[in-house]
């Protein structure tokens, strides 16, 4: 049985992208490298919708997250970390990590913090230098109103908006440069349509005085160095060569299909997807749920059941739940390369592997209703 990737990071790779990887190595220092990196920068820029540089580098997303806090903060500054699951507990751990003073504001799995809610913690305290954000939390599928929570800050702080966009960009509306957001890091592994290995962060200029100004300490992660090699279209360090050629040529397939369409096509693949696994009779995790993936909570009496094993065994990979939400949860991507056909797959997978734990469900209910979902939107939009 051939499997299918439904996880949230990785996903699914398209066959032209895997062909572009295995070609054969190009040195790095080179223009033949240079006219690459250079059509890779462009791209990222429409991707993240912002004329700032976007830095590359050979990491996964953590290590853009951890290059935010390294070149943005400086030793007296204070943060605020916005944390509803475990990406956004990530951003506290790296600011500790760094000696950052910073107030964690905690609000429970599940949750999304509301624009009110963020407005009344900065009436309170507005003196932090830079808050970071998750605006979308793959544990549990939450998403932000990235654009509004961006409004409420600038007019009631001055301080750095940084944002986890790594299962948001390439999926969500992100509109760097007209919402007033300073940096956004993510990653190639999900909606880029690449393998794990790439990270990527972007910075305003407001933000790149912060880095100019840093006196934390950072060598591989030094933004400095990265601008200065940017600028002949190259890295500081050895590149991850052979995952550009792949990145390059997942970045003209998103070009070709229009930032705006691919944006269109998750919200409506999110909302039908989330409306079929509701026709089953079970419930989605997350208080405001995101197109990238969702989170579905496991039923009590399914509780002995391993599900993900179960889908598995059904050729569909899925996540299981994170820390507290361990056995509590499973999540299914649908970002990236990724169509109504594949999400049809695993619904019917679901549907079988309910009806032999003994859950009531008739069979063909939860594609039927995707697919009346699907057509409904289309035929409204």
């Amino acid at each position: 049985m051939k499997p299918r990737l439904y996880t949230p990071g990785p996903t699914p790779v398209p066959e032209q992208v895997n062909l572009k990887i295995i070609e054969p190595v190009i040195h790095h220092r080179t223009k033949e490298f240079r006219d690459l990196f250079a059509r890779i920068q462009s791209e990222l820029q429409y991707v993240f919708q912002t004329q700032e540089d976007v830095f590359v580098l050979a990491s996964s997303g953590t290590g853009a997250m951890e290059a935010a806090v390294a070149n943005c903060l400086s030793r007296s500054d204070r943060a605020l970390t916005i944390e509803g699951g475990k990406f956004g507990e990530r951003w506290g751990e790296l600011c500790e990590a760094y000696g950052i003073a910073v107030h964690r504001y905690k609000l429970g799995s599940g949750r999304s913090c509301k624009p009110k809610e963020l407005e009344e913690l900065l009436r309170r305290d507005p003196g932090y230098d830079a808050i970071f954000l998750t605006h979308c939390e793959t544990s549990t599928s939450g998403v932000l109103d990235l654009q509004a929570v961006a409004e409420v800050i600038h007019r009631n702080s001055t301080a750095l908006i940084v944002v986890d966009g790594i299962t948001s960009v390439g999926v969500l509306p992100m509109k760097m440069d007209e919402w007033g957001i300073d940096v956004v890091v993510s990653a190639s592994q999900k909606a880029f349509r690449c393998p794990t290995g790439l990270a990527f962060i972007a910075c305003s200029e407001k933000a790149w005085a912060a880095v100019e100004s840093s006196d934390l300490p950072r060598y591989y992660f030094d933004m400095r160095k990265m601008k200065g090699s940017l600028a002949n279209q190259n890295t500081p360090f050895t590149p991850a060569t052979s995952l550009l050629f792949g990145l390059d040529e997942a970045l003209k397939m998103m070009h070709d299909e229009g930032i705006g369409n691919i944006w269109e096509k998750h919200r409506m693949l999110g909302a039908a997807f989330r409306s079929a696994v509701e026709s089953l009779g079970l419930e989605i995790f997350s208080e405001n749920p995101s197109d990238s993936l969702t989170a579905i909570k496991i039923p009590d009496s399914l509780l002995e059941q391993n599900l993900v094993r179960l889908l598995k065994d059904k050729g569909c990979v899925v996540a299981g739940g994170q820390g507290e939400l361990k056995n509590r949860i499973f999540r299914i991507s649908h970002m990236g390369y990724c169509n109504a056909d594949d999400l049809s797959a695993v619904l019917s997978a679901l549907e079988e592997v309910l009806i032999s734990c003994g859950w009531s469900v008739k069979p063909g209910m939860a594609a039927a209703k995707f697919q009346q979902m699907l057509t409904s939107d289309s035929g409204n939009a």
